[in-house]
């Protein structure tokens, strides 16, 4: 064991899980102030229900011992680590580093994962439903996924017994196809199936409602972002310092190329646009942080952040509602990264491949496009059938009413901040509950006085069961 490299190690499992908040707080100012903390809570249930089904069996699926033909791991071989936790002498390893310390730091990863395709939902779904899908998807698709692309294991004769794509030569450095195709293409698959906010492209309260708080969290992204590439070197060394240093400048280029897009276009360069513009310039390097130069990362920055700037307005065009451009960003950055690698992937880097550029030929493309597309169509579908099944069992997206009240407030009995007209203010109350069900049963009453019908004098139990069912009151 190198004591180095494991500290380094932990240091960046620490910056990957600071993600997740820092996720939930970029997504939180995207969205409506009165669905602000709902969006939050997907990200944060998300982070304690892939952590937990990661321990128990999660961990054994994306790089236990090959079951499946290079699909997935033996989920029973490390359930509950319990074979990973001795500190002596026979402490198992990962290269320099103790095996459970590369537990966490991949566990962080699958956490932050699920996380990302909340933001295609945000303002209408269920938090229960949700937190299901969330459970699911893991299970199905992240888990077996990251096995496919990330478990590079060999036995004691030198026989590849890892996930397929990575035997087929994909080159993924820290999740360009693992992480962002595989939460974009869901993302998408939600969008669909939850269908289109009420005035999708017309309302502007869906518009950012507060971007200092988007640019603290893509700040905190970034941060975060340097454990998550320059970490998957699982070492303090010089692989770490290369996918470090790419993983400054590409961002860097990106949000120049979407700020100039947008001055070209709108006529104004944005702070959301830079906030955006960063974001893209990371999902397009993780792929490639330790396989291009510093020159080429720049390119590639300039490349993401203007097909991105200009992806994201393809939902408009194309009909489907992607709250928070998961798809636009970490979908489309996420191919264009990948792809790559293909064409400027540079031999004498510390995860070597010969792209085009470099003579290599079509090849490494080829494989890089393939990766891409079974991620995509994998993720894609399987999500769409777990969405079907949880809209046609238990419901996926809120009534009409309660998306126009807030989800904050119906489903979480909160608002984000304090003001005189809200039914709870902006903190915990114990009474939140009740307050909250008045609330909105006066709302429904009024509904029914303004539609003609004669107004309750209280609030019965059946005026109660008409407002759940016209939606006004719901889970």
């Amino acid at each position: 064991m190198n004591t180095g490299d494991t500290a380094w190690v932990l240091v960046s499992a620490s910056l990957v899980l600071l993600m997740s908040p820092g996720l939930a707080i970029f997504y939180g100012g995207m969205t409506r102030v009165k669905s602000m903390l709902n969006m939050m809570m997907m990200s944060f249930g998300a982070l304690a229900l892939v952590g937990v089904l990661w321990v128990l069996f999660g961990y054994s699926i994306a790089f236990g011992t090959d079951a499946g033909g290079g699909l997935f791991g033996n989920p029973f071989e490390e359930f509950g680590l319990h074979n990973l936790l001795a500190t002596g002498a026979d402490m198992p390893l990962v290269g320099t580093i103790p095996e459970i310390v590369f537990v966490g730091f991949q566990g962080v990863f699958a956490t932050v994962t699920v996380a990302l395709v909340s933001g295609a939902i945000a303002d209408r779904a269920k938090f229960g439903s949700w937190m299901v899908f969330a459970g699911a998807f893991a299970v199905l698709v992240y888990f077996p996924v990251a096995h496919w692309v990330f478990d590079s294991k060999k036995d004691a004769n030198g026989t590849f017994i890892g996930g397929w794509l990575n035997n087929l030569g994909l080159i993924d450095f820290a999740g360009g196809t693992a992480v962002e195709v595989l939460a974009g293409a869901a993302g998408l698959a939600l969008a669909l199936v939850l269908g289109r906010r009420v005035g999708f492209g017309k309302d502007p309260e869906h518009r950012p409602h507060n971007l200092p708080l988007v640019m603290l969290g893509a700040g905190l992204l970034w941060f975060g972002w340097f454990g998550f590439n320059a970490g998957s070197a699982l070492g303090a060394n010089g692989e770490a310092a290369f996918a470090w240093i790419n993983t400054l400048v590409a961002p860097c280029a990106a949000v120049l190329s979407w700020l100039a897009v947008e001055r070209i276009r709108d006529g104004h360069a944005t702070s959301f646009g830079a906030a955006s513009g960063a974001v893209a310039g990371l999902v397009a390097i993780t792929p490639s942080c330790a396989t291009i130069d510093p020159l080429w990362s720049v390119v590639l920055g300039l490349v993401a952040g203007a097909v991105c700037a200009l992806a994201v307005g393809l939902k408009y065009r194309l009909g489907f509602d992607d709250s928070l451009d998961v798809v636009g960003v970490h979908l489309v950055g996420g191919i264009v990264g990948t792809l790559f690698i293909g064409l400027a992937a540079d031999p004498a880097a510390p995860v070597p491949g010969q792209g085009l550029f470099y003579g290599g030929g079509f090849a490494l493309l080829g494989t890089q496009a393939l990766g891409s597309v079974v991620v995509l169509a994998y993720s894609f579908s399987v999500a769409l059938g777990l969405g079907l099944a949880i809209k046609a069992v238990m419901g996926f997206r809120v009534a009409r009413d309660v998306e126009e009240t807030g989800v904050d407030l119906v489903i979480h009995a909160e608002t984000a901040y304090a003001s005189p007209s809200s039914a709870t203010g902006g903190g915990f109350h114990p009474q939140g509950v009740r307050h909250t069900v008045e609330a909105l049963l006066e709302q429904h009453l009024e509904k029914l006085h303004s539609s003609g019908a004669p107004r309750p004098a209280a609030h019965p139990e059946g005026v109660l069961a008409g407002a759940v069912s016209a939606g006004t009151v719901g889970p």
